[in-house]
C-alpha cells in the first residue's frame, strides 16, 4: 500500500477552524453543561461521519481508565493514579469521574469534613456533591485530574508545605552515594621529598522499604609515598549502620542501630541502640523551633499586620476581642512592628522585641529526645611513648568499640510554659555513670533571650577508689540590637568542677585511665554588625576553653567585607579575615585580604594575599561561569619567593559532579587532583546515576516516558535524562513541597510535554517517583483509512501506546500527529470503537502526508466493561 498521499498535502479545514466554528454554533439546553453542535456550519464531506461526543459536555472524557496526575487546588499530589470515567446512566452523551478512596485520603480535608463525604459505585467513588464547591475535572492535555476544594474544608497548608496526609514515603529502592578525592604529586626537598598519590572517599549505601531507611556509612583511603621506609597504606571501614523511619502521628523520628545522641542539654556522644525524638522538620516552616507570640485586643473585625523594617511577615484577620498569633517563622528575631486596622478605620500600632536561643520552645509545645543503648566510639592506634591524644595519623583499630560500658538510658525535653518562659532538662543513667540537668530559658523581649542550666554527674571510673561527683553550670544569651543593626548571635559561659564528667570524658577514662583533660571553663561569643549604607558587614567569633591540668585553648576570628562602586566599576568587593588559634601551647595565626572586580556578567578578577604564621603568599585569579553547569578559575602568584600557579574546573554533570585542579610551586611541589561526587539510585521504576551532596538524603527519580536527553531542573544545574528516560534530582528538602521541571527552552523540537512540572512532599530519606508525560517523535500530517476504505469520524482521538493524546481526526480522516516514530503504534478511539495504526518503518521526508491504515476495527472493550459494571451497580 502506498503510504504517501501526494494529491493533497494539507486537509481543507484545520482543527483550529473546526473547533472555532463548533464553539460559535453551540446552543444550550436545559442542562448548563450540555452542549449541542450545529454541524451544518462545518465544511466536511460527510456530516454523518462526525463524532463530537467528547465536546458535547464541558470537561467530557470518554468512558475508560486514564492514568492521571492529581492536582488539588493547583498543587500536585505524589504519583500517578488510575482514574476511571463511567458512562452516565442518565445521559448517554456524558461520563462521570470516579475519584477513588486512595486519592480522597490525600486531599488534606479536615477530619470533620472528611467524615461528611459520601460515595457511589459500591462505595468506591467519591460523590462530588458531598461538599458544596467540590469539583473534579480531567484534562487530557495535561494528563491530570484537577480537583478544586474550598479552602475552609482544608487542613493547614502553605506555599511550600503540605499536611501529613500528602506526605510521600517514596518507592522501594537502593542508593549508593559517594565522594571520592584523588591527588597525585611530587614534593621536592626535605623529609617529604618524593612522589606520592592518595585516594580517599566516603559515602552511604542504603535500602528503602516502605517508611524504613536502612543506611551504612563508609569511608576509606589509599596512601602511597616513594622513598626509604615508605610504602602503601590502605583503610576501608563501614563506620555506621543504622535504620530510621518517621512517625508522623507524633511528629517524631525513630532510629535504631549506630547513631549519635545529639543532645541540646548534654555533650553529644555516639552509641548503638535506639532513639526516639521529636522532629521539628515535620512541622510547618513557621512552627519550627522557637518564635515569639504576638498578642493584643481587637475592638472589631480587624486586620493584624506584623512586619519588620517594612517587610510584612504575617497578616491575618481576627474577630473582636483578644487575639494570639503563634505561627510566626522561628527565624524571626529582633523588633517586630504590629499594626491593628479596625473595621471602622481606626489604626493602632506598637512594637515588640524578641530574641532567639536554642533552648526556647513555643508556648504549649513539648520537644523531646530519648535513647537507650550502649556507648560506642573509636579506639585509635598509638605508638609507644605517645601520650593521650597523640594519635599516629589518626589510625583507628576499632570503630565500634563499646568500652565495656554498661547499657544506658537518656532523655531530655524542652517545654514552652507560656509566652517567654521555657523549662528544659535531661537525664542520662547507667550502672557506672549518670547525669542530671535542669534549666530555664526566658525571652526578655527588648533585653534579649537568656537561658541558665545546671548539670550534676556521678561516675565510677575503673581503678579509681572514689566515685567522681561534680557539677557544671552554663549561662547563654542572645540579642538583636536593631537600632544598631547588630546581633549577638550567641554568648555563653560554662564552668565545671574538677570531678564533673561528660559521657565522652567518662568513656575515655575507661580506656586511658586519664581524667586530666576534663573541661574547666569555657566562654564564647559570636557577634556581627552591618553598616548597610556603606555595604559593610563585620563578624567576630571568640572562644576560650580551659581544662583541669591541661593547656588552654583559644580561638579568635574577625571578618569584614564591603561591597562598593569605584573607578566607574560597580559591585567591587573587598574582604579581610584575621584569626588566631591556640591549641596544645601552639599558636596558629594569620590573615587574608581579597579584592574582587566583576568583569562582565559572569566573570571576576580577584587579588588575594595571605599571611599564615611566618609564610606569605599573593596571587591574582580569574573566575568565569560558563553556564549553570560549568565554571573554572585560573590563578598565578608567589609564595615565599617562589612562583605559583593553579587551575580549577567544576562540572555539574548529569551523572556526577566533577572537580579538577592542578597546583604548582616552583622548586617545591606540584600536584593534580580530582574529586567525584555522585550516586546511583535504583528502583523497580528505573535507575540512574546522578549528582548528590547530602549522602543518603532525600531524592526524586523522574521518568521522562522513556525519552532520552530531556533537560530536567530541580536543585542546582540541569540534568538530562539517561538512555532509559530516567534522571534523579538529589538534595531534596524533606517535608517541603519540592518540584522538578522540564526546561522547555532546551527541550528538543521533536519532543512535546503536557506537564512540565511535577511536585511532591517527601519524607526524610525517601526516593520519590514522578513521571512526565513526554511525547517524542516526528510531527506530520496523516490521512487515516479504515479497512473498508472509509475514515474514522471527525473528532475521533488518536493516542500513543502510553495513552497520551497525539492528535484529533479532522475531515476525511486527516489528522496532524505528533510523536511519530518508525515502526511505532497508535490507536484511534471514538464512540466506544477503537482501531490500530502501525507506523511505517521508514518515515518519508516532510512535508509529505502519511497514508495510515487503521486496522482491526472493534469495540472498545475497556469502555464496554466499565459501562456494564456501572449498570450492574445501579441495578
Amino acid at each position: 500500500m502506498n503510504l504517501i498521499n501526494k494529491t493533497r498535502l494539507y486537509p481543507k479545514p484545520s482543527i483550529l477552524s473546526v473547533l472555532i466554528f463548533a464553539m460559535l454554533s453551540v446552543s444550550y439546553t436545559v442542562r448548563a453543561d450540555d452542549i449541542q453542535f450545529n454541524t451544518d456550519v462545518l465544511d466536511v464531506d460527510d456530516r454523518n461521519n462526525i463524532s463530537l461526543t467528547q465536546f458535547s459536555h464541558a470537561g467530557y472524557l470518554m468512558p475508560g481508565e486514564y492514568t492521571f496526575a492529581v492536582r488539588v487546588n493547583n498543587q500536585s499530589l505524589s504519583g500517578d493514579y488510575a482514574i476511571i470515567y463511567y458512562q452516565d446512566e442518565n445521559d448517554k452523551n456524558n461520563s462521570l469521574v470516579c475519584v477513588p478512596k486512595d486519592v480522597t485520603q490525600k486531599l488534606g480535608l479536615k477530619e470533620k469534613y472528611f467524615k461528611q463525604l459520601t460515595w457511589w459505585h459500591n462505595d468506591e467513588c467519591l460523590d462530588l456533591k458531598s461538599l458544596d464547591g467540590l469539583t473534579a475535572e480531567g484534562n487530557l492535555s495535561t494528563t491530570s485530574l484537577d480537583i478544586s476544594i474550598p479552602q475552609a474544608y482544608m487542613e493547614y497548608t502553605s506555599e511550600n508545605w503540605d499536611p501529613p496526609s500528602r506526605w510521600d514515603t517514596g518507592v522501594a529502592g537502593i542508593i549508593l552515594d559517594y565522594n571520592v578525592n584523588a591527588i597525585a604529586g611530587h614534593n621536592r626537598g626535605g623529609y617529604s621529598d618524593g612522589r606520592y598519590y592518595n585516594v580517599s572517599g566516603n559515602g552511604t549505601a542504603g535500602l528503602n522499604l516502605g517508611p524504613w531507611r536502612l543506611r551504612a556509612d563508609w569511608q576509606g583511603s589509599l596512601n602511597h609515598e616513594t622513598g626509604k621506609d615508605k610504602g602503601t597504606d590502605t583503610v576501608l571501614d563501614v563506620t555506621q549502620v543504622y535504620a530510621y523511619r518517621p512517625i508522623p502521628s507524633i511528629k517524631s523520628k525513630l532510629t535504631v542501630g549506630e547513631s549519635y545522641y545529639n543532645s541540646d542539654v548534654f555533650d553529644s556522644f555516639r552509641f548503638v541502640g535506639a532513639g526516639l525524638e521529636s522532629d521539628d522538620n515535620m512541622l510547618p516552616p513557621n512552627l519550627r523551633g522557637y518564635a515569639p507570640e504576638v498578642t493584643g485586643v481587637a475592638k472589631t473585625n480587624a486586620k493584624v499586620t506584623i512586619s519588620q523594617k517594612g517587610r510584612v511577615l504575617y497578616q491575618t484577620q481576627v474577630a473582636p476581642g483578644p487575639f494570639r498569633i503563634q505561627n510566626l517563622n522561628d527565624s524571626v528575631t529582633g523588633q517586630l512592628d504590629v499594626k491593628v486596622e479596625e473595621q471602622g478605620g481606626e489604626v493602632k500600632s506598637y512594637s515588640i522585641n524578641t530574641s532567639d536561643i536554642p533552648y526556647l520552645t513555643r508556648p504549649g509545645t513539648l520537644r523531646y529526645k530519648t535513647a537507650v543503648g550502649q556507648p560506642e566510639g573509636y579506639v585509635y592506634k598509638r605508638d609507644e611513648g605517645e601520650t593521650y591524644g597523640d594519635y599516629a595519623n589518626n589510625t583507628y583499630t576499632d570503630m565500634h568499640h563499646t568500652y565495656g560500658a554498661p547499657i544506658f538510658g537518656a532523655g531530655e525535653f524542652s517545654w514552652g510554659i507560656n509566652s517567654g518562659w521555657s523549662l528544659y532538662g535531661g537525664v542520662i543513667g547507667s550502672e557506672d555513670y549518670s547525669a542530671l540537668s535542669l534549666g530555664i530559658g526566658r525571652d526578655l523581649l527588648q533585653y534579649g533571650a537568656l537561658a541558665f542550666d545546671t548539670s550534676v554527674s556521678r561516675a565510677d571510673v575503673p581503678n579509681e577508689p572514689d566515685t567522681k561527683k561534680g557539677t557544671s553550670s552554663r549561662l547563654s544569651y542572645s540579642k538583636d540590637f536593631d537600632a544598631y543593626d547588630s546581633q549577638v548571635t550567641f554568648a555563653g559561659y560554662r564552668f565545671s568542677t574538677r570531678d564533673f564528667m561528660t559521657m565522652d570524658e567518662y568513656l575515655d577514662s575507661r580506656v586511658d585511665e586519664n581524667t586530666t583533660d576534663n573541661d574547666k571553663q569555657m566562654y564564647t561569643i559570636t557577634f556581627n554588625k552591618q553598616f548597610r549604607e556603606k555595604g559593610l558587614s563585620v563578624y567576630l567569633n571568640y572562644s576560650h576553653e580551659t581544662y583541669w591540668d591541661s593547656p588552654k585553648k583559644n580561638n579568635f576570628s574577625l571578618s569584614a567585607s564591603q561591597t562598593f562602586d569605584a573607578f566607574n566599576l560597580r559591585n567591587l568587593s573587598v574582604s579581610l579575615t584575621l584569626y588566631k588559634n591556640q591549641y596544645d601551647q601552639t599558636d596558629d595565626y594569620g590573615g587574608y585580604l581579597s579584592l574582587s572586580v566583576p568583569v562582565g556578567d559572569n566573570s571576576t578578577i580577584s587579588f588575594n594575599s595571605t599571611v599564615s604564621n611566618s609564610t606569605t603568599s599573593s596571587e591574582v585569579s580569574y573566575f568565569k561561569t560558563l553556564d549553570a553547569n560549568n565554571s573554572y578559575q585560573l590563578a598565578t602568584g608567589g609564595a615565599d619567593g617562589d612562583a605559583t600557579a593553579r587551575a580549577y574546573y567544576n562540572h555539574l554533570g548529569d551523572r556526577a559532579e566533577i572537580d579538577v585542579n592542578t597546583n604548582y610551586q616552583a622548586g617545591t611541589s606540584s600536584s593534580v587532583g580530582l574529586t567525584l561526587r555522585g550516586g546511583l539510585t535504583a528502583t523497580r521504576e528505573g535507575a540512574a546515576l546522578h549528582r548528590v551532596n547530602d549522602m543518603g538524603g532525600t531524592r526524586m527519580l523522574v521518568d521522562t516516558s522513556g525519552v532520552t536527553d530531556v533537560p530536567v531542573e530541580g536543585f542546582g544545574g540541569i540534568s538530562y535524562s539517561n538512555m532509559f528516560g530516567k534522571a534523579v534530582i538529589a538534595d531534596v528538602n524533606s517535608y517541603y513541597r519540592s518540584s522538578a521541571r522540564i526546561d522547555l527552552d532546551k527541550l528538543d523540537d521533536n519532543a512535546d510535554v503536557s506537564n512540565s512540572v511535577v511536585e511532591g512532599s517527601l519524607t526524610e530519606g525517601a526516593i520519590g517517583y514522578r513521571k512526565f508525560a513526554v511525547i517524542s517523535g516526528e510531527k506530520a500530517m496523516a490521512t487515516l483509512r479504515l479497512e473498508d476504505g472509509s475514515s474514522p469520524p471527525f473528532g475521533a482521538t488518536v493516542f500513543n501506546t502510553d495513552g497520551l493524546q497525539t492528535g484529533i481526526v479532522n475531515d476525511d480522516g486527516s489528522a496532524y500527529l505528533s510523536g511519530i516514530n518508525s515502526a511505532g503504534k497508535m490507536v484511534v478511539k471514538w464512540d466506544g470503537k477503537v482501531c490500530d495504526i502501525a507506523l511505517p518503518t521508514t518515515l518519508p521526508a516532510a512535508p509529505a502526508v502519511l497514508l495510515l491504515p487503521c486496522q482491526e476495527l472493534r469495540d472498545d472493550k475497556a469502555a464496554e466493561q466499565q459501562t456494564a459494571t456501572d449498570k450492574a451497580t445501579s441495578e
